[in-house]
């Protein structure tokens, strides 16, 4: 079975800042970004991003290198990132919202990576790091005297734009490429489809790290809009909405979670700032369609829910959906809607063969959008990335482990995924690395963890600990996880039990664990048992 996008022509160098410097020569004065009052103008960012670019070249990281970036939202981090493409380089997250505990796993990840930029207040979390940390501010100077016009750095769709670290089925971190093509076809689907331009303005949410974040960043550059930052490392929801009510913001990108979040800010306080939006572009977890119904009926609401589907290894999207047509009586789940232009679904068995109209198969994503592959690895990881003869034709497709079908509307619809790995708050997380984070905690014998539901029927994850010897408290095992892992990763609830159980094939039963969860202790922030 198989689901096609539109077709539609890209430039013969499809290469995503391209689109940004036509921009600054044709409005050198509109805003391209605010943060906390101050502002750049896209002549102002092009110049100081020129200059950086010159910077990498005359180090000789020029194209094919990959920089790494550890920055907060910040003027600095569009300078670092749209200087790293028009050296011809890519850039790596490292998302100063993680511990440095996990941004010193992060950084042995990288093959070959050129340096690092951080700022004076980021620096002390990549300090481990084998390569020059550098910080533009302390550059100035230097900076300066290079040339504010571009490098002409010749870039093709096929060069690496960006890399992310996504959660492996091994359990450790895997840094996955995207090319330039898709992601130039990505935002160019975005912009055209949903008629995206100069007043297109943005508000980022969502973590650096995070691979949504990618293209919530570049967007309102690519198509001559201004992107807001907000004044804080994570997500803060009453500054979010401030800015959303103060600003004349008009698009933003998230995950489910963080739309629920604003949503409840919003109808708890009786404002209006997320109804009078022309678009959320949202994904990444199942839906919860009643987190939303209400607030969607609301009289003289604008704003039109995207809901999306996609996985880092292919441009982030791949398919989307207007969530206006879902109708809670006539879909069991909502559907994830049609691909985006120039990619294609293709439902597959486990002997990757097309399943039959009407069939559940395994979603793989092919296209302009399938990104480049797993960067330094050799591993099981790589195989998704495969090549399969469709109609005679050899298809390079990436294989999500996610399992659908094809709705009669020719919808696609998510069920849920084919391996261990979950999805919590819009993040892919694989269990198997918060249990091993665990393990190595003092105190605590064996670890497993799985997804659970709070009271209000929200996903989240449960630890379920072995103790050595005493029972372990929550503010404990909490603090001492967050020096290992972010924040997304660690665990909503502590459960002590005695032993974990296992299924008949000697692997823990974590279906027995949930059926019990009521039987066991909480870990209590006091150190007293509930």
């Amino acid at each position: 079975m198989i689901l096609q996008g539109k077709r539609v022509a890209l430039p013969p160098a499809p290469v995503v800042h391209h689109r940004f410097e036509a921009n600054a020569a044709a409005t050198p004065d509109a805003l391209a970004v605010v943060r906390a009052g101050e502002h750049m103008t896209y002549a102002q960012l092009d110049a100081a991003a020129n200059r950086f670019a010159h910077y990498l070249i005359r180090r000789g990281h020029g194209r094919g290198a990959k920089v790494g970036l550890c920055l907060d939202y910040s003027f600095d981090l569009l300078v670092a990132l749209l200087g790293t493409l028009k050296a011809g380089a890519a850039y790596v997250p490292f998302d100063p919202a993680y511990p440095a505990a996990r941004l010193e796993q992060l950084l042995g990840q990288v093959p070959d990576l050129a340096l690092i930029v951080a700022s004076e207040a980021t620096a002390p979390m990549v300090a481990a790091a084998t390569v020059d940390v550098v910080d533009l501010e302390r550059l100035a100077d230097t900076l300066d005297r290079l040339p504010a016009t571009s490098p002409g750095t010749e870039v093709t769709g096929d060069d690496l734009c960006y890399a992310v670290f996504t959660s492996g089925s091994t359990g450790t971190p895997k840094l996955t490429a995207v090319r330039h093509e898709g992601w130039f076809n990505l935002m160019n689907w975005l912009t055209l489809e949903y008629g995206l331009h100069s007043g297109s303005h943005h508000l980022v949410v969502s973590a650096f790290g995070f691979d949504l974040s990618q293209r919530a960043l570049m967007t309102p550059l690519f198509c001559g809009a201004t992107q807001h930052f907000m004044a804080s490392r994570n997500f803060d929801a009453m500054m979010a909405y401030r800015i959303l009510n103060e600003r004349d913001i008009r698009v933003v990108h998230c995950a489910s979670s963080t739309l629920y979040v604003l949503v409840d800010w919003e109808t708890a306080r009786g404002g209006d700032a997320l109804t009078r939006l022309d678009y959320v572009l949202f994904g990444g977890e199942a839906l919860k369609p009643e987190r939303l119904s209400h607030w969607m009926r609301r009289e003289g609401n604008t704003c039109t829910l995207l809901h999306q589907y996609g996985v880092a290894e292919c441009t982030d999207v791949a398919t989307s959906y207007d969530l206006s047509a879902y109708r809670p009586g006539h879909h069991a789940i909502a559907p994830v809607g049609r691909p985006a232009y120039n990619t294609d679904i293709h439902l597959l068995d486990a002997e990757l063969r097309g399943v039959a109209p009407g069939e559940s198969g395994e979603i793989c994503i092919a296209g302009a959008g399938v990104g480049a592959g797993y960067l330094g690895g050799s591993g099981p990881e790589n195989a998704k990335f495969t090549t399969v003869e469709i109609d005679g034709v050899p298809v390079r497709l990436y294989r999500t482990g996610d399992r659908g079908h094809i709705d009669a509307s020719g919808e696609l619809v998510v069920a849920g995924r084919m391996d261990a790995q979950v999805k919590v708050r819009g993040m892919r997380i694989d269990p198997t690395d918060i249990e091993r984070a665990l393990g190595r905690l003092p105190g605590i014998r064996e670890a497993a963890v799985a997804v659970t539901h709070s009271a209000a029927g929200e996903a989240e994850l449960t630890a379920f600990l072995v103790p050595t010897r005493h029972e372990l408290t929550e503010d404990d095992v909490r603090s001492r996880l967050l020096r290992e892992l972010p924040r997304n990763m660690v665990p909503a609830r502590f459960v002590n039990i005695l032993r974990l159980p296992l299924s008949p094939h000697g692997k823990v039963d974590r279906a027995a664990l949930v059926a019990s969860l009521e039987k066991h202790q909480v870990l209590q922030p006091s150190g007293t048992a509930a």
